[in-house]
C-alpha cells in the first residue's frame, strides 16, 4: 500500500543547502576556467577522493535537525511528523560524500533523488514535497512560477550568532509576497505608504489571498495540532516579522483568523530592522522576499529568499550565485556552451 504523507511535513533540500559545498564549488570553477571540457571529470575525481571527508553544515542544516527531532513525539507505528528528502543534481557517484556525511551525523534521512545534472524540480510531486530549500536560483524560480510548493534560495550560512534551540523548531516569515500574495506590496511600491495604509485599513476585514508560503503555514499549523501540546507550548514556534504597522496590522490578524491558523509571535515593525528581531527570536530559518531584510538577518540566522513569480510586476531576476555550481556541474557546462 503506498505511503500516505498527506499529514506529514515533507521538506526537500539540495545537497548544497544541507551542507556547505563552497570549497568544492570553488574547485570546480577553477578547473572549468582552465579547461571546460575536462572540468566534469576532474570535479568527479575531486569528490571521489574526498568521499569520506566531513563537510561543514549548510544553511539548511539547523532547520533539518530541528524538524527531524519532532518525530520523537510521533506515536509508534504512525506516520512520521516530518520527512526530509535530499534532492541533488549531483550524480549518485559524486553524491557518496553527501551520503557519508548524512550517516556520520546520524540524520534519519532515508529518501534521496540524485539526478546527474538534471533539474530536480520535476520530482517534487513524486516525493510530496511541501518546502524545497536550494541554492539554485533557476530551480527556485521554476517552483514558484509553477506554484508547486514553497521554495527559497538560501543565503550562505551565518558565521556568528547565538546557539539555536535544540528542543524547538522556530520559523520566521515575512508577510506580504511570502505568506500573503503580493497585491498589497504592489500598492505600496507603486502608490506609496500613505495609499497602502488607506487601502489596508479599508480592507481590514477582507482576507488577503494566498502567497507562495500560505499552504506551508497551514501544514505547519496541522503539524502543531498533531503534536501532544497546546499551541502556546508547542515545540513548533511560528513568528511573522513584517514591516507593516498600524493601521495595516488588522488585516493580517483577520486573514490568519480566516485561515484558522495560529501563530505564536507577530511583529509589526513599521520600518525598524527585521534582523534584530529574527536574531532575538533565534529562528532556525527566516523567509523574506527582499535582500534588504535578508542580508543583515543572514549574518545571525539561516535565511532564505522567496522569489517573486515571473509574471508579477515586482519580479526582478535574482542574481545567479556560485554556491550552487557544485550541485550541478553537468548543467553548468551545458549552459556555458549554449549561451
Amino acid at each position: 500500500m503506498p505511503l500516505d504523507l498527506s499529514d506529514t511535513l515533507v521538506v526537500g533540500i539540495s545537497a548544497t543547502a544541507l551542507f556547505d559545498l563552497a570549497e568544492a564549488d570553488a574547485v570546480y570553477k577553477t578547473k572549468y576556467a582552465k579547461n571546460p571540457q575536462s572540468a566534469i571529470e576532474e570535479y568527479r575525481a575531486y569528490m571521489l577522493e574526498r568521499e569520506t571527508e566531513p563537510l561543514r553544515d549548510g544553511t539548511g542544516m539547523p532547520l533539518v535537525r530541528a524538524l527531524l527531532g519532532l518525530n520523537r513525539f510521533a506515536p509508534s507505528e504512525s506516520k512520521p511528523l516530518v520527512e526530509v528528502v535530499v534532492m541533488s543534481r549531483n550524480s549518485p557517484e559524486t553524491g557518496v560524500r553527501v551520503f557519508n556525511n548524512i550517516r556520520s551525523r546520524g540524520l534519519p534521512i532515508s529518501r534521496h533523488a540524485f539526478t546527474g545534472g538534471q533539474s530536480v524540480v520535476d520530482y517534487l510531486d513524486a516525493f510530496a514535497v511541501d518546502l524545497f530549500l536550494t541554492t539554485n536560483v533557476e530551480d527556485a524560480q521554476r517552483i514558484i512560477d509553477a506554484q508547486a510548493c514553497a521554495a527559497a534560495v538560501l543565503k550562505p550560512p551565518p558565521h556568528a550568532g547565538d546557539a539555536l534551540p535544540e528542543d524547538q523548531v522556530r520559523i520566521a516569515f515575512d508577510g506580504d509576497a511570502v505568506l500573503f500574495d503580493d497585491s498589497s506590496e504592489l500598492v505600496y511600491k507603486t502608490e506609496g505608504l500613505g495609499r497602502f495604509h488607506t487601502v489596508e485599513d479599508e480592507k481590514q476585514n477582507e482576507p488577503m489571498k494566498d502567497g507562495p508560503y500560505a499552504v506551508l503555514l497551514r501544514k505547519l499549523a496541522n503539524l502543531q495540532e498533531r503534536l501532544p501540546f497546546g499551541a502556546d507550548t508547542s515545540p513548533v514556534r511560528i513568528a511573522i516579522v513584517t514591516a507593516r504597522s498600524a493601521p495595516a496590522e488588522m488585516r493580517v490578524i483577520n486573514t490568519l483568523r480566516h485561515w484558522g491558523v495560529y501563530v505564536n509571535e507577530i511583529f509589526f515593525l513599521g520600518g525598524m530592522p527585521k534582523s534584530k528581531v529574527v536574531k532575538a527570536f533565534r529562528a532556525h530559518i527566516f523567509f523574506d522576499d527582499q535582500d534588504l531584510h535578508l542580508d543583515p538577518a543572514a549574518k545571525h540566522v539561516p535565511s532564505g529568499r522567496v522569489p517573486y513569480r515571473s509574471d508579477s510586476p515586482l519580479f526582478v531576476p535574482m542574481p545567479v550565485t556560485g554556491v550552487e555550481l557544485a550541485d550541478e556541474p553537468p548543467l553548468l557546462v551545458e549552459k556555458v556552451e549554449t549561451d
